[in-house]
């Protein structure tokens, strides 16, 4: 399907949103403002995009640690999502999710997760539901190669196989779970054969092609919204940097992969691609210009929205806790 140029355009901003988002949250943590650490998406924009924008604003999403282009490209604003970064109570969690626990119920976006491959079982649940009540809702499920051989993944496609679930699996082939290629971690060499085991549909895309993914995701969220069931894409892309913000300072120099590679996984980068794009069909060097221009002053705005809010009151540790805390406990002694 031909994306028209304003869609491209759209698509465009987000991308370079995602970027900017993690590019300023990695320099956060790097001058103490920000504490902890983040996974970056950069690199992988194209893929959370190009899904995302075959959604409804009603659909749902469920993701994983490196989760930030997944909720930008859902419609997530980064001015609550940089407050939760910063432990803010202005934060979509009221600062206490962080960076790996972002959620909007009212996106659509049941949450980023930092178990591995946990974020399957719920978007299957979220489909299931749609089913049950009848809102044709479809739910999306982001995971990275590193989920691929959990065993909570495998139960979830085959649920979904099951009841023909309008649920989608989408997992980001960035080629390493930390450090661990997945050559090495899965013996099914072309991963999307595994949609015929759970009887669905597969697709395998070029993750550095937004037009790639999103044109696969139309299809295979049409399917799911009209009763075929859910489908499994495959999206082949690349993480830039390190699996987390810390990675360099922790390997000290030591490399698991080489500046060759990673340097010809640059050359392959969405959004100059997707720039390339525009400039071939329409779009003028000042469109662009500006759209950069919008989307800085946005991360500036957030960051400085972070900045100015309040932290939460100690109190707030005992609100939203599905859990007994010590003091409702029975007091027993040795």
């Amino acid at each position: 399907m031909e994306v028209s140029l304003p869609q491209a355009m759209e698509m465009y901003e987000k991308m370079l949103l995602i970027r900017e988002f993690d590019e300023r949250a990695k320099k956060l943590i790097e001058t103490g403002d920000v504490m902890g650490e983040v996974h970056q998406y950069i690199g992988q924009e194209a893929v959370a995009v190009g899904v995302c924008s075959a959604l409804r604003p009603d659909d749902i999403i469920t993701s994983n640690h490196r989760g930030h282009g997944h909720i930008i490209a859902k419609g997530g604003d980064v001015k609550y999502m940089m407050a939760e970064l910063a432990g803010k109570k202005t934060g979509y969690c009221k600062g206490k999710g962080g960076s790996m626990h972002i959620a909007s119920i009212e996106l659509g976006i049941y949450g980023a997760n930092g178990i591995v491959g946990a974020c399957a079982p719920i978007a299957v649940g979220a489909a299931f539901a749609s089913i049950y009540n009848g809102t044709n809702r479809v739910a999306v499920c982001f995971f990275g190669d590193g989920a691929l051989n959990q065993g909570v993944v495998h139960e979830a496609m085959n649920l979904a196989g099951i009841y023909k679930l309008p649920v989608i699996f989408v997992c980001e082939n960035n080629h390493y779970a930390v450090s661990f290629p997945v050559e090495a971690s899965t013996a099914c060499k072309d991963i999307v054969k595994r949609a015929q085991a759970y009887d669905m549909a597969g697709y395998t895309v070029d993750g550095m092609d937004v037009f790639s993914v999103h044109n696969a995701a139309l299809e295979a969220i049409t399917n799911a919204r009209s009763g075929k069931g859910p489908s499994f894409i495959v999206a082949d892309t690349y993480r830039y940097y390190g699996h987390f913000s810390a990675e360099e300072a922790m390997l000290a120099g030591r490399k698991y992969r080489s500046d060759k590679e990673v340097s010809a996984w640059r050359q392959k980068d969405p959004i100059h691609r997707l720039e390339n794009w525009l400039l071939e069909h329409g779009a003028s060097q000042d469109d662009l210009l500006q759209i950069n221009i919008k989307v800085k002053s946005a991360i500036d705005q957030a960051v400085e929205f972070a900045r100015t809010s309040p932290l939460p009151d100690p109190q707030e540790a005992y609100s939203d806790a599905y859990a007994v805390y010590e003091s409702q406990l029975p007091v027993r002694g040795w």
